[in-house]
């Protein structure tokens, strides 16, 4: 089963970045609406923490 979690850039950073985290088997990467991906990893906390460090980046 795939599940996402949508979280936006804070506004006013110029740049409209949108991030997702999606399930892959027993992993779970973070991606962004700009191209960006994070590693795949087993922690969905740690997906979130990838994706987070992107849009305040």
């Amino acid at each position: 089963m795939t599940q996402q979690d949508r979280s936006a850039s804070s506004p006013g950073d110029g740049a409209a970045h949108t991030t997702t985290t999606v399930e892959h088997g027993p992993f779970c990467l973070a991606r962004c609406t700009c191209g960006w991906r994070g590693p795949a990893r087993r922690a969905r906390s740690l997906a979130r923490a990838d994706a987070a460090g992107h849009t305040h980046d």
